[in-house]
């Protein structure tokens, strides 16, 4: 098993220096204030252990890890101003805690913040991954395009589904990985390997976390369950359930996604039994079981030791496995 805590230390240690003496206050302060408020750090730590795993001591990756993990807030910043969000991980957002302005002006530093990171490797290194960052980071508009578009869409199909959540979600932590293999030296295809089996499981980890939305255990799951039904998202689950219904399951799905009045309790069990019912609760384990399948078959075409590549299989198993 991967010990991401061995990682974790040293990597906290450098994210506390980001912008920690860089002025004016009113700009950097909320960088400083929002790269604390935690979180699982993911994805920096998956760029350092991929760098280890390919023979290179994983502090050669901190600089790249650092400028992931930035940007991954950078655009946090911004999604929340997009999505009015008055909290983050329990506490205030930037836009809310300072204004509109400085949440956007702020958000605009991260994001070159991120891309100075890669400035401190040499220029061959520097070109790959300042040629995936800009792939990644525009992808990942791209995804956050696409589910603002699906808000007000009623024909979204599930392939659309899927690639908005490669680009919004699963790209950066693929890229994560590859970081850490470009990083270390490792061959093109190796590195194409990492990064399509770290964007496969990043599709199945957010197809996971559309399920325990719905039907996760809420001591566990650490977020409000039903939440995507209480706001009418076009998740996998509704948009099979709306591909497999009948016309009187189809009819009352609809209206549950547009009534304003119901009590939510009530809503979130109805809507939870026409997933059910329709065969969307079996087809998305499926797809989850399918993209951690397809991750799983890219290790084969790695060259890492057994043990390392069985550290990853049980890394991807323990995130799939999050209580439900």
């Amino acid at each position: 098993m991967i010990a991401l805590d061995h990682y974790r230390q040293v990597f906290m240690e450098h994210l506390e220096a980001v912008a920690q003496d860089r002025q004016p206050d009113n700009l950097y302060d909320p960088v400083r204030y929002i790269l604390t408020l935690g979180g699982k750090r993911l994805r920096p730590l998956l760029t350092l252990v991929s760098c280890d795993f390919f023979g290179t001591p994983f502090k050669e990756a901190m600089d790249a890890a650092v400028a992931v993990e930035v940007f991954h807030n950078f655009s946090l910043v911004h999604d929340d101003i997009m999505d009015q969000a008055p909290l983050r991980r329990g506490k205030a957002t930037v836009h809310t805690k300072w204004d509109l302005n400085t949440g956007i002006l702020s958000g605009d530093a991260m994001l070159i913040l991120a891309y100075r990171y890669f400035e401190n490797y040499p220029p061959e290194v520097f070109q790959k991954l300042a040629k995936l960052f800009s792939q990644t980071a525009l992808e990942v508009c791209e995804g956050q395009q696409y589910d603002i578009d699906f808000e007000t869409r009623q024909d979204v199909q599930l392939q659309e589904y899927i690639t908005m959540i490669e680009y919004k979600t699963a790209v950066l932590l693929g890229a994560a990985m590859k970081m850490g293999a470009q990083v270390a030296g490792a061959t093109d295809s190796c590195c194409e390997a990492i990064y399509q089996f770290g964007k496969n499981l990043g599709i199945a980890f957010q197809l996971q976390d559309d399920y325990l939305d719905a039907f996760g255990d809420p001591e566990t799951f650490g977020k409000q369950v039903g939440g995507d039904i209480l706001t009418n998202k076009k998740t996998f689950l509704y948009i099979q359930a709306l591909a497999n219904s009948n016309a009187e399951q189809s009819e009352r799905l609809l209206a549950h996604y547009a009534v304003t009045d119901m009590e939510d309790s009530q809503k979130v069990t109805e809507v939870k039994a026409l997933f059910e019912a329709t065969g969307a609760v079996d087809a998305i384990k499926q797809e989850i079981a399918r993209y951690t399948e397809m991750a799983n078959s890219e290790l084969d075409r790695i060259q890492l030791a057994d043990d390392k590549k069985e550290a990853l299989r049980q890394f991807g198993a323990l995130l799939m496995k999050r209580s439900v």
